[in-house]
């Protein structure tokens, strides 16, 4: 909102004054600082009006230890104030002419209502059993979809033709491998691609959200990684550089993404601008969902932050390499996966509790210990993730 008001009078003498919203390293950081204090702001009064709505109410889990029981009373839905923080920062500091904006506020605002129903069924009905598996899956498919053929699809070929022609970049890129060497081309396979990416990510989230702060931390760290990514493949800064004609040695200006040899995505840094407000969004949520927990994100907040950190990974065409960012998640998913099969086939259970926290929990290490720990291997994903752009 105020990159249009500067592009609107940035020939004015106001224009100038404001001139410096035109750098986008100003906007991301300006988006989380904003988010950030918004949230410190208006999170005591939300949390007070959802402890307030939701009184003597059942918010924990019936698959969870014993012990989660001491834990009844505290709100949920906090997920909201993220919601709210992170709009703010990217509405009012984002190119909002940018399509991957709006994809990013559609998806993360549609996943975000499908945890509100699911959270909003829970506490009407008072059961942990919410809204149904088929139907959640479904509704996530649906705001997909939504999103890909409304806003990243064109109906008119090159050749003038009526038909979709996809806005987005259907190549893969593979950590530690140079987009130049190999990048295979999925073509259409790749919306089925990027559906598994988005709808897997979000569900990995929302198993993840079992203790106080666990999710909140990755998904932060995910976020920075991310900011990072998305502004260096969507730069225009240039690399001083040499090249060699005729035995004779230049100086050249190599844009950064080819220099790191990653995929260039157009708009980009207008994606770094959301991300920055994930992170600020999620720090002013974990000053009050840290050990002891004043409030639980629930799904409103699970669902919809991993829905928009699963559409950066594809946006940024880091889709693989978001294995990597994401590995908390995809550990926990993973390790639910291993259970049902392992029961189904063998009759016998491979942890003691699956997600893979609730199986350390039963294995006597104190919550915040394996909080703690998850959240410095989050840093090392994030970090080894970073460490791929360089060696690639």
């Amino acid at each position: 909102m105020l990159y249009l008001l500067y592009e609107l009078i940035q020939n004015t003498e106001a224009g100038r004054v404001l001139n410096f919203l035109r750098y986008p390293t100003f906007r991301i950081i300006a988006a989380g600082v904003f988010a950030l204090l918004l949230g410190m702001l208006i999170g005591p009064r939300l949390i007070a009006r959802l402890r307030l709505k939701q009184h003597g109410q059942s918010n924990v889990r019936e698959d969870t230890p014993d012990s989660h029981q001491k834990k009844k009373g505290t709100p949920t839905m906090g997920g909201a104030l993220i919601l709210i923080c992170i709009a703010a920062g990217t509405l009012l500091f984002a190119d909002l002419k940018s399509r991957g904006v709006w994809v990013m506020i559609l998806l993360t605002f549609g996943y975000g209502f499908i945890g509100f129903l699911d959270d909003w069924l829970k506490l009407s009905k008072r059961n942990s059993k919410g809204l149904a598996g088929r139907k959640k899956m479904a509704l996530q498919t649906l705001f997909f979809l939504v999103a890909i053929f409304g806003l990243m699809c064109t109906w008119t070929k090159p050749d003038g033709s009526f038909g979709p022609t996809l806005l987005i970049d259907t190549r893969l890129t593979l950590p530690f491998v140079p987009s130049h060497w190999f990048n295979p081309d999925l073509g259409w396979f790749y919306v089925v691609f990027a559906w598994i990416v988005i709808v897997g990510t979000s569900n990995a989230v929302n198993l993840t959200d079992g203790l106080d702060g666990l999710a909140i931390v990755p998904t932060i760290v995910s976020a920075v990684t991310f900011c990072v990514l998305c502004y260096v493949a969507g730069t225009t800064l240039h690399i001083a550089d040499t090249e060699t004609v005729n035995g004779v040695a230049r100086l050249t200006a190599t844009p950064l993404y080819r220099y790191l040899g990653i995929l260039q995505v157009p708009g980009g840094a207008e994606l770094a601008v959301f991300c920055a407000s994930i992170v600020g969004a999620g720090i002013s949520f974990l000053w009050f969902n840290t050990y002891p927990a004043s409030v639980f994100m629930g799904d409103i907040g699970s669902l919809a932050l991993g829905g928009a950190l699963g559409a950066l990974a594809v946006f940024s065409k880091n889709e693989v390499v978001s294995a990597i960012i994401h590995g908390i998640f995809f550990a926990e998913a993973l390790s639910v996966m291993i259970q049902v099969a392992s029961f189904k086939m063998t009759g016998r259970r491979v942890f003691k509790m699956a997600p893979v926290h609730h199986h350390f929990e039963l294995k006597g290490m104190a919550e915040p210990k394996i909080i703690v720990r998850f959240w410095i291997v989050a840093i090392l994903c994030g970090g080894v993730a970073l460490l791929s752009l360089k060696l690639r």
